[in-house]
């Protein structure tokens, strides 16, 4: 049996990457395929924290009603001497932050904690929305490229296909079968001498589900000491979470886990049974040498494992899928093939600048905030302050810009439509499409032609000032928050903005470059359309 489909997109692995790439594919319309060899998505709690960046991404792939409504903000710390509470801090103070609070730019401050398995299911019933489902029980064996496509060897119920497709991805996790079968070196290093043990388990006693509780004997919380227990939003469990040495691993079992409990806290008021799930891993701080390999790419864990101090793993992952998703996307449809190669250059060294991040943060074992430049705003960690400035994407004409330049999140804002609708920028935003606001004189007949041009590639708007008429495809400022966050200078006279499909500012340049031809080359660049000229 065989299935030759050179538009398609094999995705191996059916973790939090590579359920968003394939949900990022599907609403655009690429044919996929994403196959696991379990025989269920996963079950565990592993990656509870959602960052705010990535809450940004689920608002973007229209699954951000479902997380917000099966998780809750990060929880507050509470530390124990035996039974007496010795602390209680917020992720916060932990940080050495100030709290965290909506603003026009920022409507999703803070992390989310949900169990994984929840993400994964949201994720995976999305998938089914847009008309796809992940294939279960089918594990790659071998696969081959050329300069055409790429040939995997599927077994399902021991029967064996040939799959023909354009592009291979690996998200197959730490372990990954693809990347080993690149030859691709994963460079970094194995704490040997600990290891991590995590579970999800239901509990008796007086622990409320709104804290992670550190339960020690005597109020130090060094790795050695505690037994944590996190509250699970929506469900009865909790995630327990225990490091030990590799010489002292215990039986993974529910009875080894209590007799730590007891031995670790002193306390025998609290029980644990139902143990729904049960791991040990050793930490490890890693990166694949590559991302990309001809035809075949890495993303998630496959590429990059952490710590999971600071909760960045499947934050990270699933920005390796937003920003993979739609360049493949857009190459499928005949954007020039280049376009790939800025996968792996805008990638690398975010995932190197979190590693060692994560690497900090696990070393000081909350042993007060994390040291380093990413300490005054936490935006690091929260992921919102990661960006491509440096990336081959990224074309920033002003002499002078602001805080908000190419290659930055594109931040949020309120406005109104052109029926005078309350709207924001992230839902002009959301979708497969770019986003062209433009500035300063009236760029109507611009904005009108390059609609016409782009179709559903690029929406192009006018956004006008508070007071301003508003026609067409046009946004009012109706705060003015727009004009001051992207810093827009009326003097230039015509400013224009280019959002990328993952959130990103791709182009921001003005009359004086000039704008519409600046624009059309770096639209030429990520488009399958080639237009010679401008608009006038």
């Amino acid at each position: 049996m065989s299935q030759t489909n050179s538009r398609l997109v094999l995705i191996v692995g059916a973790g939090p990457a590579g359920l968003a790439l394939a949900c990022d594919l599907a609403r655009r319309g690429i044919s996929y395929r994403i196959v696991d060899k379990a025989d269920r998505l996963f079950i565990g709690s592993r990656g509870k924290g959602l960052q705010p960046r990535t809450l940004e991404v689920f608002h973007d792939l229209d699954v951000i009603d479902d997380v917000v409504d099966a998780g809750t903000p990060f929880p507050g710390f509470r530390c124990y001497a035996g039974d007496q509470v010795v602390w209680d801090r917020s992720l916060a103070q932990m940080l050495g932050i100030r709290e965290p609070v909506a603003t026009p730019d920022v409507p999703y401050p803070s992390a989310w904690i949900i169990p994984q398995w929840r993400t994964d299911e949201i994720l995976h019933a999305r998938l089914v929305r847009l008309g796809g489902g992940v294939e279960l029980s089918t594990e790659l064996v071998a696969f081959e490229q050329d300069a055409d496509g790429v040939t995997a060897t599927l077994i399902r119920d021991g029967v064996q296909q040939r799959v023909r497709a354009g592009y291979l991805v690996g998200t197959d996790g730490g372990r990954s079968f693809v990347r080993k079968e690149l030859g691709v070196g994963f460079e970094g290093e194995t704490f040997e001498t600990e290891r991590t043990i995590i579970g999800d388990v239901r509990v008796d006693g007086p622990l409320d589900h709104d804290h992670c509780h550190l339960l020690t004997r005597a109020g130090g919380v060094s790795s050695s000491e505690r037994f944590s227990l996190w509250g699970l939003p929506g469900t009865e469990y909790f995630q327990l979470v225990a490091n030990v040495s590799s010489d002292e691993v215990p039986a993974l079992t529910l009875d080894a886990m209590q007799a730590m409990l007891k031995a670790r806290s002193g306390r025998s008021d609290i029980r644990l049974h139902d143990l729904r799930w049960i791991s040990l891993y050793r930490v490890n701080v890693r990166m694949a040498e590559r991302f990309r390999v001809g035809r075949v790419f890495l993303a998630g864990d496959a590429a990059h494992v952490h710590s999971s101090a600071g909760g960045q793993g499947l934050n990270a992952s699933v920005q390796d899928a937003y920003n993979l998703g739609w360049k493949l996307g857009a190459v499928l449809s005949g954007a020039p093939a280049e376009l790939l190669d800025t996968y792996e250059a805008e990638r690398m060294p975010v995932a190197a600048d979190l590693l060692g991040i994560t690497t900090r943060w696990h070393r000081q074992d909350f042993g007060g905030p994390p040291t380093g430049s990413e300490v005054g705003s936490g935006h690091k960690m929260f992921q919102l302050s990661l960006n491509y400035r440096a990336g081959p994407l990224a074309w920033e004409d002003r002499t002078a810009p602001g805080g908000v330049r190419a290659g930055d999140r594109a931040p949020d804002a309120p406005c109104c439509d052109a029926v005078g609708a309350p709207t924001r920028l992230f839902d002009v935003f959301r979708g497969p499409h770019f986003t062209l606001l433009t500035f300063g004189t009236d760029t109507r007949e611009f904005v009108a032609e390059i609609n016409t041009r782009y179709h559903e590639l690029v929406r192009a708007y006018q956004v006008v000032r508070p007071g301003s008429a508003v026609e067409g495809a046009s946004l009012a400022d109706s705060e003015g928050f727009i004009h001051r966050v992207f810093e827009i200078d009326p003097a230039v006279g015509i400013s224009l903005v280019l959002v990328r499909p993952d959130g990103y500012i791709g182009l921001v340049t003005c009359a004086e470059n000039p704008a519409t031809a600046r624009l059309m080359r770096y639209l030429e660049m990520v488009t399958p359309i080639r237009v010679s000229g401008t608009p006038g």
